[in-house]
């Protein structure tokens, strides 16, 4: 029998496979797919904040950037009364992306139909909740 920090880890690890194989269904990088999931969560961000997001340096930041733009997804958009500072700004997402998501999305759909109102909102306080342990370990990760 699996222990829970057993099954913990093979749902993320199954969370982490998925949108891999999604980035690759729709030829992009898993990191290229990430910060197009950044920007859309986010709104747009500086070059630097992009990179600090997804834990990258600004050379891989910007090669990043290039690739996303010269696919029509992203843009670089001046910023007002400074010159030398632009942000990202996603404009589009690949077409069938979607499509290639559907069926894992449909699927977590189900289960979630099997649970009452009072379990949905458990789940959703703990997703919001852990994001928050998430993104507060990262910094502390890198602070090191």
């Amino acid at each position: 029998m699996s222990t829970p920090s057993e099954v913990y880890r093979r749902y993320l690890s199954a969370v982490v496979m998925h949108g891999q194989a999604g980035a690759r269904a729709v030829g992009l990088g898993a990191t290229d797919l990430y910060a197009l999931n950044i920007l859309e969560l986010s709104g747009p961000l500086t070059p630097g904040e992009l990179g600090a997001r997804s834990g990258l340096t600004t050379g891989p930041t910007t090669r990043l950037i290039d690739r996303l733009e010269d696919a029509g997804y992203v843009r670089r958009v001046p910023v007002p009364g400074d010159r030398r500072k632009v942000t990202v700004e996603l404009i589009s997402a690949p077409e069938e992306l979607d499509t290639v998501l559907a069926p894992a999305r449909q699927a977590v759909g189900e289960i979630f139909d099997g649970y009452g109102p009072e379990q949905l909102a458990a789940l959703f306080d703990y997703f919001e909740r852990a994001a928050d342990a998430y993104y507060q370990a990262t910094e502390e990760l890198r602070g090191r």
